[in-house]
């Protein structure tokens, strides 16, 4: 997921390389029948940015998800969340 991002943030002219986004991704396990599932995936993403980007941001956060071929495989069954703390750069 955090490449579909990085790549709709590009695409928007907004940086992504050299650790400017960061993925911070936990999973909830639980027990179905004596068998651990994977139930939720909650992602944090953590973005350098400069303010005037602000709204190419929010547009490629929105529109990636249904275009990650992660998000489509996993999220019928399993449910994906998704967080951005933009960090201000100058």
């Amino acid at each position: 997921m955090a490449g579909t991002f990085g790549g709709a943030l590009e695409a928007r002219g907004v940086k992504a390389d050299e650790g400017r986004l960061v993925a911070n991704v936990e999973g909830e396990i639980e027990t179905d029948e004596g068998v651990l599932v994977i139930r939720r995936i909650r992602t944090r993403y953590r973005l350098q940015a400069d303010e005037a980007h602000a709204d190419a941001i929010r547009r490629a956060f929105e529109a990636h998800p249904p275009k990650c071929p992660v998000y489509r495989t996993l999220s019928g069954c399993i449910e994906i969340t998704t967080e951005l703390d933009v960090v201000s750069v100058a």
